[in-house]
C-alpha cells in the first residue's frame, strides 16, 4: 500500500478562485473505488496500491482539461513502505501524536 498527496492546479481559468475545479476533481473521486481519498485544504490524501494511485492521478490531471482549461499542472508526493505494506494514512498520523505525547527526555 502506498500514500500520495495530490495537488492539481488549473492553469489559465478566468476566475482566481479554483474552487469548481476542486469541487470537480472530488466527485470524480467519489465515480472510483481503486483509492480511499481525504481532501484537505491544500490538495487530496490518496491511499492505495501504487499502480492505482498513478492511475487516478491520471484521470484527475485530465479533469480541468475537460472543462477547458488550456493547462494544467499536478504536483504528486508518493511514499511507498514495502516493508510495512499495511500502514495507512492515519497509521503516520497516529505515529507523530504518539511522540507528541510523551514526555521530553
Amino acid at each position: 500500500m502506498a500514500t500520495a498527496d495530490l495537488t492539481v492546479l488549473a492553469l489559465g481559468r478566468p476566475e482566481a478562485s479554483a474552487s469548481a475545479y476542486i469541487a470537480a476533481i472530488q466527485r470524480e473521486l467519489a465515480t472510483q473505488d481503486r483509492v480511499r481519498y481525504r481532501m484537505h485544504a491544500m490538495g487530496t490524501s490518496l491511499e492505495g496500491p501504487t499502480a492505482d494511485i498513478l492511475a487516478v492521478v491520471a484521470d484527475l490531471h485530465a479533469v480541468p482539461f475537460e472543462l477547458g482549461v488550456p493547462r494544467v499542472y499536478t504536483v504528486l508526493k508518493l511514499d511507498e513502505r514495502r516493508d510495512r505494506p499495511e500502514q495507512t494514512l492515519e497509521d503516520k498520523v497516529r505515529s507523530v501524536e504518539r511522540l507528541l505525547d510523551e514526555e521530553p527526555g
